[in-house]
């Protein structure tokens, strides 16, 4: 990398088309470029008979987070993430919760840069056990987040991507192949809530996620935001959860975490704490086996339960761990059944701190 310009790293999942342009076939939106223009992404150009990703190395900023942030509160809980993002997005949700980071046009966004080495470098040094991609979406800076996960994986460092799961065959293949743990935003359970509230099409992430559960050995947690009056129903959280555990069983943690006014959604009503209590329990009644609140203060939608004996196995405060009931390799310490998840070695004592990070490059 450091033999190139960085707006000049040459990205992959392309094609020559022959009306002269080339279609990039990173995600299902499959942009058509002229020379000079930008995909969707706003990452993703073509320079004359290429196309290049103009991130490449650079982040909007890093920082020492949770795991339980991500949120992922089944693997290596406690444990530090050494978190990044960088511009731009694939998607154009009117809710995003990071639109500073993800609708960035603005390349004094991008303030720091990095080689996946010195990443790696960075994340050994401050006892992180994983780096994670997210802020935006590692989609569209995926041979970024292939480089880097290499990088870490020499270390002994794990790799996580926080992702709408927005993407084609080939890429998703070659991007999971790298990863360790994932988290998917399956935003809604409705085509009419995909294509007009986030400009995309929910078959793709479905596909996503029965490839990482079907053909990896990632470990995967779902999320969704719920946002009032748009796919908060109790009949689409139903239809969700049903299709969860039928499809990809009842181990996958679900995650239901509250809106707040942003973008261009500044009209609606930050999400009731009863909505998401409610979708817990649909979760749970529909065999979900973990099931979390998330953006609200909740300790029982916070904490993890054995599904065998019922006991409470972490209690978790926000993202404070105060009292942790398994054994190193995760099994109940009131009844010695494993709890679905990576557990390695006792649980971390991280906590709530949020530490930014500089790297140099």
């Amino acid at each position: 990398m450091s033999q190139l310009k960085q707006e000049q790293y040459p990205a992959r999942y392309w094609q020559l088309q022959e009306d002269g342009r080339i279609r990039c076939e990173l995600c299902p939106r499959f942009c058509k470029l002229k020379d000079g223009q930008r995909g969707m992404c706003f990452v993703r150009q073509r320079q004359g008979d290429h196309m290049v990703l103009t991130t490449y190395g650079r982040s909007s900023g890093f920082c020492i987070d949770p795991i339980e942030k991500k949120p992922l509160n089944h693997f290596l809980p406690g444990s530090p993430v050494l978190s990044f993002g960088t511009a731009g997005c694939n998607l154009a949700c009117k809710f995003c919760q990071n639109w500073d980071i993800s609708k960035s046009r603005e390349w004094d966004t991008l303030c720091d840069q990095a080689s996946p080495e010195a990443i790696a470098t960075t994340a050994q040094r401050m006892n992180c056990r994983s780096v994670a991609f997210t802020y935006n979406d590692p989609v569209i800076f995926c041979e970024y987040a292939i480089d880097v996960a290499e990088a870490c994986h020499e270390r002994g460092i794990k790799a996580v991507a926080v992702s709408a799961g927005y993407i084609c065959e080939q890429p998703r293949e070659e991007l999971y192949a790298c990863m360790d743990a994932a988290n998917i935003d399956l935003k809604g359970f409705t085509e009419d809530f995909y294509w007009k509230v986030t400009g995309s099409h929910l078959e793709p992430i479905l596909e996503t996620i029965l490839y990482i559960h079907q053909e990896t050995e990632v470990w995967m947690e779902l999320t969704t935001l719920l946002i009032p009056g748009l796919n908060d129903s109790s009949e689409e959280i139903e239809a969700m959860t049903q299709w969860v555990v039928e499809n990809i069983g009842p181990d996958v943690p679900m995650h239901f975490t509250a809106f707040h006014p942003d973008w261009k959604m500044r009209d609606l009503p930050p999400t009731a704490p009863d909505t998401l209590t409610r979708a817990r329990e649909i979760a749970l009644k529909n065999g979900v086996h973990y099931a979390y609140t998330g953006n609200v203060h909740d300790t029982e939608g916070g904490s993890t339960f054995c599904p065998n004996c019922g006991r409470k196995v972490i209690d978790r405060d926000w993202y404070v761990i105060s009292d942790y009931s398994l054994t190193d390799s995760g099994q109940c310490r009131f009844c010695g059944a494993q709890c679905a998840g990576v557990f390695d070695g006792p649980c971390g004592d991280w906590g709530a701190k949020r530490q930014p990070v500089r790297i140099s490059p």
